[in-house]
């Protein structure tokens, strides 16, 4: 790099050279960490302190029939819940919800009633619509048996239990404010008319342009940033949804299986951001993956958290890391805490779906923060959302803000409080939980074939679509006239079928050695 990216301004003991940043899916903080019991030290007043978790009091009911939370959640689930824009408002507004939200963008009154409501009439695509066993939003992990690589990690290092998703709507624009502190006003799946901005500009583009914009132009001309997608198989899993923003081209992001290989020479990046591998996306089910998508077994996500932790542990990058844990959204389960107001980015609203304000976050997610420079057993109360990445990336480095949301938002660098490096880290995690020490959780039967010939209507795949073409341009050489065909082709695919083979065919070159 032409210059060097500066310490941590909070805590110059603290030689952040580097900032992992591992995005996973579709959980709550309740149905992760609920139940977890965890205690600690509050990260902001020092005294004894134990996370916002679950009670017998919390409870959703559909139909007069109370539906309470309870422990053990299943590995994986048959039905996946809605988790849109309008499934987030009548899961925290319940029955009201469907008529309360209204033009002005203002989020209704809020009471966290709606969770089961919405798994059974979800009005989504492919989504919800449970008959029976209503109760399956409300379960929750037994943390400590169940997901003992994350309560692992919870317990050593800090856990953040008022972390929202950045509004209440699902993964892309959630995981666009992870890069850029908004998502240009997008408030639901993006449509085909947002996608046809997208390609026009080659990739989704901020007004104020992304993190990894900004971490370029500090550094000059080298990027000081380095992107991996997950496992390459499923081959349709393996597009990082990040490859879908402006300026990050094909070059830029590699299979996670180079990921220890790299780390354990030279590496002169200073911002990592990992995404799973999805699963097979182009039959909506998610399995075999690593998201943690709520019909893929959890316990994948858990092995490769387990995995990211372990090698970065390993590596001599560790004594000058930090390693932030987190997911998009709450994927439609149940948490009790009711989101908090937020300032707005103050920028761009143009792929605006539901004119929402941006002005409410979304439903609480899990947060885990690593590092030898973390007091063992932190409990941080302060509110976060997804924009406290790029906040924190910005006060590790002298950044301004990219827009009105991040300027507001807590950044991470106060719990890097140690003035060195801890000795008593774990070296290893435990492995994943098996199936016997939760004898009652169910793994979903397999999920039934997709028909080729159904027709796509909406959800995620229109966005991976996307994303493929633009790597399909990336391999062929970049933007130009044959960029318009290869979109024109991908938005011509209408059915799973097409898009399967699609996907499919363009990941193998991907992975093929070029």
């Amino acid at each position: 790099m032409t210059k060097t990216i500066p310490l941590n301004k909070a805590n110059p003991d603290a030689a952040i050279k580097h900032v992992f940043v591992l995005v996973l899916e579709n959980r709550s903080f309740d149905h992760m960490l609920g139940f977890s019991k965890i205690t600690g030290t509050d990260a902001e007043h020092g005294k004894p302190t134990a996370i916002e978790g679950l009670d017998p009091n919390h409870t959703n009911s559909y139909e007069g029939v109370p539906y309470p939370a309870i422990s053990p959640a299943d590995w994986s689930m048959t039905v996946g819940p809605g988790h849109e824009f309008v499934d987030a408002l009548y899961q925290l507004t319940g029955e009201k919800g469907k008529d309360a939200y209204g033009a002005d963008g203002v989020y209704p009154p809020i009471d966290n009633s709606g969770f089961v409501l919405d798994y059974v009439i979800s009005p989504s695509t492919g989504e919800g619509k449970a008959s029976a066993n209503f109760g399956e939003v409300m379960k929750c992990y037994d943390t400590a048996t169940q997901l003992p690589v994350l309560y692992t990690l919870a317990k050593e290092f800090a856990v953040c239990d008022h972390w929202f998703s950045s509004l209440p709507g699902p993964t892309w624009p959630n995981r666009f404010f992870v890069h850029g502190a908004s998502s240009n006003g997008l408030d639901d799946s993006p449509t085909t008319e947002h996608i046809a901005l997208w390609q026009s500009l080659y990739g989704f583009r901020y007004e104020n342009g992304s993190i990894f914009d900004a971490l370029s132009d500090k550094a000059g001309l080298d990027k000081p940033w380095r992107i991996y997608g997950g496992k390459t198989d499923p081959l349709s899993g393996s597009i990082p949804s990040v490859a879908a923003l402006h300026n990050i081209d094909l070059d830029d992001w590699h299979g996670f299986e180079k990921f220890a290989e790299d780390i354990s020479g030279d590496y002169p990046y200073f911002y990592t951001f990992i995404e799973p591998n999805y699963g097979h996306i182009t039959n909506n089910s998610y399995v075999d993956g690593q998201s943690q998508h709520p019909l893929d077994d959890v316990r994948n996500g858990e092995a490769l958290i387990k995995e990211v932790y372990e090698t970065i542990r390993k590596s001599s990058l560790w004594e000058n890391s930090v390693l932030i844990i987190t997911y998009d959204e709450h994927g439609g389960f149940y948490d009790h805490v009711e989101p908090p107001v937020a300032v707005a980015p103050g920028d761009s609203t143009e792929y605006s779906v539901n004119k929402f304000n941006f002005e409410r976050l979304g439903v609480r997610v899990p947060a885990v923060i690593v590092s030898p420079y973390i007091p063992k057993n932190i409990i941080d109360h302060r509110v976060y959302d997804h924009s406290s990445i790029p906040a924190t990336l910005e006060a590790l480095t002298g950044l301004p803000a990219l827009t009105d949301r991040d300027a507001h938002a807590n950044n991470l660098t106060s719990l890097l409080s140690l003035a060195a490096p801890r000795l008593d880290t774990p070296e290893v995690l435990p492995s994943p939980a098996e199936a016997a020490s939760s004898p009652t959780a169910r793994v979903a039967p397999p999920t039934a074939a997709i028909d080729p010939d159904k027709a796509i209507n909406g959800g995620n795949l229109p966005g991976f679509l996307f994303t493929v073409a633009k790597t399909e341009s990336d391999l062929a050489g970049g933007q130009g006239d044959h960029s318009a065909a290869l979109f024109a082709n991908s938005s011509s695919i209408q059915t799973h079928g097409a898009a399967h083979d699609y996907v499919n065919g363009v990941m193998k070159q991907v992975h093929s050695p070029r």
